[in-house]
């Protein structure tokens, strides 16, 4: 056998080169943040469960946004920690509502920033699971009524996108068509299209309360095990009305996201979760592993996956380091 010919290594030899023919990039465009406010003044509380994020009342959050806007990340995500709790979770819709006033101070003091806001119940009700309760099963319509009142609520204080997290059935059209009723046909949906029942929201759950009180969440996040099923919930959220769609989480199931990009021709959301973010602080915090070249480096296989944007608590630091500051 004669030397090879070819040399791929050629165009491996300088960082120049690597550069010239990279096939996927990694920018602080393709970020979403998540930030989770809280009721108070001046609280910008550490998560045990989640070191470097914070539970930030209103005027911090108003400081965190600013930041955010500053490393050049494009879009937030909102999660809201209620006064109190009940059974449907009806502080969530409240026109006073923690979110709601995140929302007004957010976009008054940065207002190319897009606000998305999560739209969902289980951080609101007493029981933890996402919405109306009946014989001890999530009522899907009565739940999808509430998650109207609730997307109008946030439109209504200035929400760029509103993001429908607790995989009810109808849900997306729902919300489409209460928004559009109100006046609010410009505001976007962002479905939480293919969410699976997994095991990495654990410290996203100790985050804000929401463990259920009795059962899991299996009847309506879907199962680890399905592909095909995923296909069929984005194709159902498509036709409702979503503008974009999700795949939460996103380090495990990164061949579902790229299922989803090889079907479907619409922006494509990967949720990079609460769980895989722990791991790495916690590997790093062992020194077994560099945390940062570990973090871009998970981060780029999302985007080589198909995704176009990440919901990821790593934006800030990962957008430092694109950045070079």
């Amino acid at each position: 056998m004669s030397f090879p010919e070819t040399r791929p290594r050629r165009l491996r030899r300088t960082s120049a080169l690597r550069r010239l023919i990279r096939e996927t990039t990694l920018s602080p465009d393709n970020f979403i943040c998540p930030l989770f406010v809280c009721p108070g003044s001046g609280v910008r509380r550490e998560i045990s469960s989640l070191p470097g994020q914070f539970h930030f009342s209103v005027d911090e959050i108003v400081r965190e946004a600013r930041e955010i806007a500053d490393l050049g990340i494009p879009s937030v995500i909102l999660f809201g920690l209620p006064q109190k709790k009940d059974d449907v979770g009806s502080e969530a819709w409240h026109s006073d509502g923690v979110v709601q006033n995140a929302i007004r101070g957010i976009k008054k003091a940065v207002p190319d920033l897009a606000v998305i806001v999560d739209a969902c119940f289980c951080e609101y009700t007493t029981h933890g699971h996402c919405g109306v309760v009946t014989d001890g099963v999530v009522d899907n319509d009565a739940t999808c009524d509430n998650l109207g009142r609730l997307a109008v609520s946030y439109a209504r204080a200035g929400a760029d996108i509103i993001a429908p997290s607790g995989m009810m059935d109808g849900a997306v059209g729902f919300i489409r068509e209460s928004l559009d009723e109100e006046g609010f046909e410009h505001t976007a949906i962002l479905a939480y299209a293919a969410k699976y029942a997994s095991a990495y929201y654990g410290p996203f759950r100790a985050a804000v309360d929401s463990t259920p009180s009795f059962g899991d969440r299996n009847g309506y996040q879907m199962d680890p095990a399905n592909v095909r099923e995923a296909m069929r919930e984005v194709a159902l959220d498509v036709e409702e009305g979503a503008d974009l769609i999700m795949v939460k989480p996103a380090l495990a199931y990164l061949d579902i996201v790229a299922e989803v990009r090889s079907e479907f021709d619409v922006p494509i959301a990967a949720y990079n979760v609460s769980g895989e973010y722990a791991m790495l602080k916690a590997a790093a915090e062992k020194g077994w592993i560099d945390h940062d070249r570990t973090m871009l480096e998970t981060l780029l296989s999302m985007r080589r996956a198909g995704a176009d944007m990440i919901l990821t608590y790593h934006a800030k630091e990962a957008a430092r380091l694109l950045r070079g500051k």
